[in-house]
């Protein structure tokens, strides 16, 4: 374990404490247990990888347009129509 020091609003704090006392944990545990779920949510992927992803996507799919790139006003007005 880190030991490491944040800053929380008094909203957050009260907050924080009332789910530590209701879940019979510490705050450290609910903020800790927080911020693993927000490191899951996002996919556990490091840049990298997520780079790696979205050049792989980029380009695999296709319009049937091949003035799309040079007009693409007119399409997203066509679209939000």
């Amino acid at each position: 374990m880190v030991r490491t020091q944040i800053q929380l609003t008094r909203e957050q704090f009260e907050a924080v404490k009332r789910m530590a006392a209701s879940r019979n944990l510490s705050s450290a545990e609910v903020m800790g247990q927080a911020i693993e779920a927000l490191l899951k949510s996002r996919g556990g992927l490091e840049e990298g990888q997520k780079r790696s992803r979205a050049l792989k996507a980029a380009g695999a799919f296709g319009s049937g347009r091949h003035d799309v790139a040079k007009n693409p006003d007119a399409y997203l007005a066509e679209a939000y129509e």
